[in-house]
């Protein structure tokens, strides 16, 4: 265009198409991990990793015929310490991945 405003619309369009396609981050919103918000990510995969482990000891016990013998034999006590063993290793490792979840998206934010 002779009068110039097709280079200044090409730049605003172009700047325009840029900052839509980013994400929008709210400057109140804390996504550190010391942060309610990052406790509450981080109780989330506690808690996922919890359930994922009752659901694999089960799934163990149901299909090991080895390993329900052993807890028939082992009484009681022997049955809750498996379960919680299990349990707490799953959701230690669960609540280990979610931290490197969060730094992770620290980093990208």
């Amino acid at each position: 265009m002779p009068d110039g405003t097709g280079d200044y619309r090409a730049r605003w369009h172009a700047k325009s198409i840029g900052s839509s396609m980013r994400a929008k981050k709210s400057p109140n919103k804390s996504q550190n991990l010391i942060s309610p918000t990052g406790m509450i990510k981080l109780m989330t995969h506690a808690m996922m990793g919890a359930a994922l482990g009752l659901v694999f000891t089960f799934a163990l016990i149901l299909a090991n015929p080895a390993v329900a013998e052993l807890l028939n034999h082992g009484g009681r006590s022997a049955d809750f310490v498996f379960v919680l063993t299990m349990v707490t290793t799953f959701a230690i490792g669960a609540s280990l991945t979610g931290v490197v979840f969060i730094l992770n998206e620290d980093k990208q934010s």
